[in-house]
């Protein structure tokens, strides 16, 4: 694993001693970020790296910014997290869904540090929880691959079978079917949330299958590059925009955005005002960005999606809004219900015109 660090030199924190200072200066507040990939995978974790780079250029010297990348979850997790803390970080961002359980237990032992978890659910007194709503992403993807897809065979490249994925999977489908009644979709679950090797595998199989529309919930742009080189097939950028393989065949993105978030947690540090919250926004604060609309797309279809955006955006649509089945026909939703936050957190069953099963 490598890490990095926006310290000062060994040899000037020893002169500092010398003289009787402080190891760092104590105006300053340190940040620290544990990753779950490497800083340059091009979605996910370089994403939350630009958004702690932003975060820095906020508040310029009065931070230092720590952090270790390609953090296995697991027991790996909770050593990387506890040495963070040893070092004397006043507030720690972990940033995979398996960092939730060890960022808990870390943070019962460093009851004076602040701890902000990506994605999970479990709080403490001194944790706080944040998502977006990538779900309302999905629901644009799904109406552009609806529209798009050729073949009526859109591939859906899934990581690990939580909650958050399933709703991803739900969403594009029920947007894609509201517009395609005959497009089917083929799910393939690597189990891990960067592969390259296997994410451009599953992309290869899907595209064999005869899948013209790729999505992903997964980190790298290997299924982009696989999808060029078939050619004739349609991906969507996940947490980055993967802006270099448009205008074919990315033809959108969701984008995550964190760095306000970012700023204003570590600014209710430097104020002693921070708090334990549960934060889970969307596209209407701007946690969640839409990439631009390539001109692949023809204008009519576009214009489509940018409504939806739009109006998913001031809260006059909601992507779960029934009546909506289950997978097995029974009734989930009615007619005009929209499903609640409860509810979407812990969805865990395809809707109705879905095949296949969620893995155990």
């Amino acid at each position: 694993m490598k890490r990095r660090t926006l310290l000062a030199s060994g040899a000037a924190a020893a002169l500092a001693t010398a003289f009787g200072a402080p190891l760092r200066a104590q105006d300053k507040t340190k940040v620290g970020f544990i990753y779950v990939g490497p800083i340059n995978d091009g979605g996910w974790t370089q994403h939350h790296h630009h958004s702690a780079e932003e975060m820095v250029t906020h508040f310029g010297d009065a931070v230092e910014l720590v952090y270790q990348e390609s953090v296995p979850e697991g027991p790996d997790a909770e050593r990387a997290i506890t040495q963070m803390a040893l070092g004397g970080a006043d507030i720690i961002f972990t940033t995979s869904f398996g960092f939730m359980d060890p960022t808990v237990n870390v943070a019962a032992k460093f009851p004076d540090v602040k701890f902000e978890h990506a994605t999970g659910y479990k709080q403490a007194d001194n944790v706080s929880v944040y998502s977006a709503r990538f779900y309302e992403g999905r629901a644009i993807q799904g109406h552009l691959a609806g529209k798009m897809t050729q073949t009526n065979k859109v591939g859906y490249i899934a990581s690990v079978p939580i909650p958050e994925v399933v709703r991803g999977i739900n969403s594009a489908y029920l947007h894609a079917s509201k517009v395609n009644p005959d497009v089917e979709f083929k799910i393939i679950w690597i189990f891990e949330w960067l592969n390259p090797a296997k994410e451009a595998d599953a992309a290869k199989a899907l595209i064999e299958q005869g899948c013209d529309v790729v999505l992903q919930h997964t980190d790298s742009t290997a299924p982009h590059a696989a999808a060029k080189e078939a050619g004739g097939v349609y991906t969507f950028g996940q947490a980055a925009d993967m802006a270099e393989y448009g205008p074919m065949p990315r033809i959108s993105s969701i984008i995550d955005n964190w760095a306000p978030y970012y700023i204003d947690r570590v600014q209710a540090v430097m104020d002693g005002t921070w708090e334990s919250v549960n934060t889970w926004d969307g596209i209407g604060t701007g946690m969640v960005g839409i990439g631009e609309i390539s001109s692949a797309v023809p204008d009519d279809i576009k214009a489509e999606a940018e409504a939806m955006r739009d109006a998913i955006a001031d809260g006059s649509y909601h992507p779960f809004t029934g009546p909506i089945n289950k997978q097995d026909g029974s009734a989930w939703l009615a007619e005009g219900e929209i499903a609640d936050d409860g509810a979407l957190a812990g969805l865990n069953f395809y809707v109705e015109g879905i095949d296949g099963d969620i893995p155990s």
